[in-house]
């Protein structure tokens, strides 16, 4: 017994430590960002944040794939509950330590745990059967391939293996109760709804020793599970699940279609209309420096925000499937924007880490892993906005991508630059003059 209370206290510390290692690590790219101010409307963003990450609101415009998502949702919700009973037995050597301190309320928790825990099992085909049977397309376009596609994988056949040492746990330890021989005294049944069934079931036919030995294997097997899946997470799209609520809270609360004003550019044009400014007056101490760069070119040009938008993306497509660009056959897909900003994200907080704050490896996130192409072909509809479940904004960074591509290296689509040139010469798109662009109505 004290064997496994110092096994379990290494592997405790060991998971959560590198578990806080990671987040850490995280915490720090996204960090990297320049500064952005949402700390306004607290209830609000409460609000949201209760409404889209905890209460799901927004998986709910597909019925279907939500029903199933919430049986896996809420089963893990009540499953971690269960995690706090397991460190406790782990690390004092107690078996279901609060069942004497519960008694039938504890009964009905773990009952409850355990109907979940059918219905994840269920979800968990499903979603394995659209990915790799059904073949839903959103789940096969050309950046989920490779690691993408198995991450996708991975976390369903982990939840499986969870599921069955849970069950294999609790019901040898009903096999074992039934027989009194359980590590909790007394003789009966623990009366949980799904394992009092196939306890009997499965194990009644196995010997003492068998019994005790396939309960520490469902025991051991779960806990080495969470804490596999623990540092899992933070190399997994799966961490969607720890940042869907902070990535909530911390929303664009303003209406959709408004875009963000450069605030340099936006000081000097309020200056031009400015009766009394004087452009040769030497700039007050107070007033804002021209920014290092316009637009943004790599991740560090990006707001803290859009980062956090790309370790909160699920990769579940819907912004893609979605988007009027991709569904006419573009290059966009709102999904891989995200998913190229958090590995460009990823390889320049490594690199940083490694080899200092001053990092340079000759690459950008514009260029190196979104194309000029991809920006260009987004109708700024704010669909892909729209559809995410966890308020994820990839307009925004195509914005400030394709703002440096126009005011620093002036690339601008042929289409568009005739477009530009018209405006500035005859204040407005077409070619031709504004003295000449009523002529029509003198004609009627």
């Amino acid at each position: 017994m004290i064997i496994s209370q110092v096994l379990f206290g290494i592997l405790l510390v060991v998971g959560f430590g590198l578990f806080a290692k990671n987040i850490i690590a995280i915490r720090q790219n996204i960090n990297l960002g320049k500064d952005l101010d949402r700390s306004d409307q607290k209830g609000k963003r409460i609000k949201t944040m209760l409404l889209v990450a905890f209460g799901q609101k927004k998986m709910f415009q597909r019925l279907l794939p939500a029903v199933f998502h919430l049986f896996i949702y809420v089963a893990f919700l009540l499953t971690s509950t269960e995690l706090i009973e397991i460190i406790i037995d782990g690390v004092f050597g107690f078996h279901r330590f609060f069942h004497p301190l519960l008694g039938s309320f504890y009964t009905l928790i773990i009952s409850t745990i355990e109907v979940l825990s059918v219905l994840a099992f269920v979800a968990t085909l499903v979603f394995l059967a659209r990915r790799n049977l059904l073949r839903v397309p959103r789940f096969h376009m050309s950046e989920m391939t490779g690691w993408p596609k198995l991450d996708g994988n991975i976390i369903l056949y982990l939840e499986i293996i969870l599921l069955v040492c849970v069950f294999t746990m609790n019901g040898a330890d009903e096999a074992l109760y039934l027989k009194g021989e359980s590590h909790v005294a007394g003789q009966g049944s623990f009366g949980f709804l799904v394992s009092s069934y196939i306890g009997p079931w499965l194990f009644s036919s196995f010997d003492i020793e068998t019994l005790h030995v396939l309960e520490r294997v469902g025991w051991w097997g779960h806990i080495l599970v969470v804490f596999g899946f623990l540092n899992y997470l933070p190399i997994s799209k799966h961490f969607h699940i720890i940042m869907a609520f902070p990535n909530t809270y911390f929303s664009n609360l303003k209406s959709k279609g408004g875009l963000t004003n450069l605030s340099a550019v936006k000081d000097e044009v309020t200056k031009m209309f400015d009766p009394n400014f004087d452009p040769y007056a030497a700039p007050a101490e107070t007033e804002q420096t021209v920014p290092d760069r316009f637009g943004a070119k790599d991740v560090e040009d990006l707001t803290w925000k859009n980062l956090m938008d790309a370790y909160t993306c699920t990769e579940c497509g819907r912004c893609t499937s979605a988007c009027p660009a991709n569904q006419t056959g573009k290059k966009l897909s709102p999904r891989k924007i995200m998913m190229d900003t958090r590995d460009r994200l990823e390889e320049v907080g490594r690199g940083k880490r490694k080899n200092g704050k001053d990092f340079q490896d000759g690459k950008a996130l514009l260029g190196n892993y979104i194309s000029e192409e991809e920006i260009w072909a987004c109708t700024s509809c704010n669909a892909c906005v729209q559809e995410c479940p966890v308020n994820i904004d990839p307009l925004s960074i195509i914005i400030d991508l394709r703002r440096y591509a126009v005011m620093e290296e002036s690339k601008v689509p042929s289409e568009l630059a005739g477009m530009l040139t018209n405006i500035e010469n005859n204040g407005a798109p077409w070619q031709f003059a504004q003295a000449d662009r009523f002529k029509w109505a003198e004609e009627q």
